[in-house]
Order: structure tokens, then sequence, then C-alpha cells
């Protein structure tokens, strides 16, 4: 299969890592010099450092070639690994290709519009191609190594779910299917304002409890929103749902987790994303879901108390304070 991927920061490269070993990979990022380096050296220096490309791996920034990959053979996949802020960008470079279909790997909102990543593709590209998330809890690193990764691929086209599957399925890597593309993309986007809730409270040293009763929540404050959205409860109890947020809530190499560390030893916001490096999806997305949120009548204290502390000038103390003052209620 020939398969495409744009974007090559680091779960795009991971995937195509993997995907190189089975099928003719091109992998596309906007950068020349750190493309036509990444090439010659077989390692993204920039991305994901220590893990060595495929031979067979064909790394570029010409953006004509990588997408005529895809249109020039029936059977191949085109997965858009970019972030939710670069995804319109792409999808508006792709609208004058008459690409296959599209998978992206992006979780989160849309700032300003506050759309999820299936609206903002079909604002751009129309209803007309086949298109699907993939998502689920899942490392780059881990998945470069080789080692053992559960993902979720949604789409209400069955038989781009029946292509992903078989495209990505096999060896340390299982895909599952799901039609809930709103419930599984919900889960994505919420999981990384969750994390930097308990990155937060760890960093305070809180204790474990603390940290289970915070994820617990916000499985809550997933599924409250999802499901008024149109998602379904039980994705919420899947792979996408509690999978990635356990992952995401615990897993060292969280960069949404890593923010709230930082958080709660006194950095600023714009000095922790500094030294990450990378983008943390939590932050971007934390104003755009309360604001969702109380649009719709949705309670959500722990996304409320964390777009606080990150955009409002409230310490991660006051955060703290402000989610134990909270009234008794009935769990469920």
């Amino acid at each position: 299969m020939n398969i495409s991927i744009l974007g090559a920061g680091a779960w795009g490269t991971a995937l195509a890592i993997v995907l190189a070993q089975r099928h003719q990979v091109v992998l596309w990022g906007r950068d020349s010099q750190a493309m036509q380096t990444a090439s010659l050296q077989r390692e993204n220096m920039a991305y994901l450092r220590g893990f060595h490309l495929p031979e067979s791996l064909v790394v570029t920034a010409d953006f004509a070639r990588t997408v005529d990959h895809v249109t020039s053979c029936q059977d191949s996949l085109l997965i858009v690994a970019s972030s939710v802020s670069g995804l319109r960008a792409l999808a508006e470079m792709l609208r004058d290709h008459p690409i296959p279909n599209i998978v992206w790997l992006c979780k989160g909102l849309e700032e300003q519009t506050r759309l999820l990543p299936h609206q903002i593709v079909r604002e751009v590209l129309g209803d007309k191609i086949p298109a699907s998330a993939l998502s689920g809890p899942s490392f780059a690193q881990e998945v470069a190594r080789g080692l053992p990764c559960a993902l979720t691929i949604a789409s209400h086209d069955k038989a781009l779910c029946e292509r992903v599957v078989g495209a990505v399925h096999g060896g340390n890597l299982r895909v599952y299917s799901s039609d809930d593309l709103i419930g599984v993309e919900i889960g994505g986007a919420v999981k990384n304002i969750l994390a930097i809730a308990t990155g937060a409270a760890d960093g305070l040293q809180l204790g474990l409890n603390a940290r289970a009763a915070l994820i617990t929540r916000g499985l809550a404050e997933i599924s409250r929103l999802g499901i008024a959205l149109g998602g379904r409860a039980e994705t919420f109890m899947g792979l996408s749902g509690v999978g990635d947020l356990i992952l995401t809530c615990t897993g060292d190499l969280s960069r949404n987790r890593r923010v709230g560390l930082g958080l709660a030893q006194g950095k600023k916001l714009d000095a922790i994303v500094t030294e990450l490096g990378h983008v943390a999806e939590g932050v971007r997305c934390a104003q755009a879901v309360r604001s969702l949120a109380q649009e719709l009548g949705i309670d959500m204290p722990i996304t409320d108390a964390v777009a606080g502390a990150l955009f409002d000038g409230v310490s991660v103390q006051e955060m703290v304070a402000q989610l134990l003052s909270r009234d008794p209620r009935e769990e469920n």
C-alpha cells in the first residue's frame, strides 16, 4: 500500500517508522532543511531523536510529490499528522488534489472556532472524501520502539475503517474500529486538559488518592460533554476515552502532564511551553472546551479550574482549593 504522512513531528515520524516496514511510505515536513538532514542522517533530529528511519522511508519537503504518492495509486492512505492548529491549513493545501481519503492523528479543538478535527476537514474539503480519526493511548517514542500499542480508528465510512485496520494493524500495533467519531475525538481532546490537572496535583505531592479522584471525575467530564455533543457513553470506556486518559495523566512522556508539573513548580506557562519544544494540545484547547461547556450548560469543574490556572492568573494552589471547596453531590 502507498501511504503518505503529512507532518514529520514525533507521532507522524513514529508511525512512519512502523508502517515503512510493510508499506511504501512518504513522510512530509514543512522544513526543507530538516527533512533533507533527516533523509541523509536517517534520523529526525528535530522531533524524534534516537530512532533510525528505515531506508525504504522517503523523507521529503516536496508536498506535490507526497500527495502524488497516494493519488497515483488506488491502494493508498493519506494520513495528516499535524496539530489541530495546523489541520485547516493542510486541508486547504489538499483542496485541489484528488485525494482518495484522509486520516488525521491530531487531538483537540480549534481554538477560535471550537471545531473538532472532523468538522474542520468537512468545512474545508466537504463530505465526499472518506475521512477518519486514528486515536487512542499512544506515546510516539514507544510506538517507534515497537512496543505494544492499541488504537481506535473512527469513521462513518466502514470501508475506510477496514482499509486503515488492514494497513496499520499487525505486529505490536492493534487497531479497533468505531463509528462514534464525535466520541473518539472528544475523548482525545479533553483528556489533555485533565492531564494538566493531574500533573499539577502530582507536582504538589497531593498523593495517589487525589490522582485517582482527578482521573475518575475527569472521565465524568469527558462523558458529559461527549454525550451532549452526540457521542456514545460506551466510547468513553474504551481506548480513546479512559485508555487515553490514564496514559496521558500518569505517563511521564505526556507533554500535558509536564505542563501541570511545571505549573506546580511555579513556572510561567510560556517558559513551560518553550522547554517542551513540542505542542501541548491541552493548553491550546482548554479555553475552547471551557467556553463550549459553558454554552451548553455542561458542568466541567476540572476543565474550568485548569483554564483558570492557564489563562486567568489562578495559582495551582487556588485551583486545587477551588475543586475541594465544591459542594457535595451524588456521584452519578
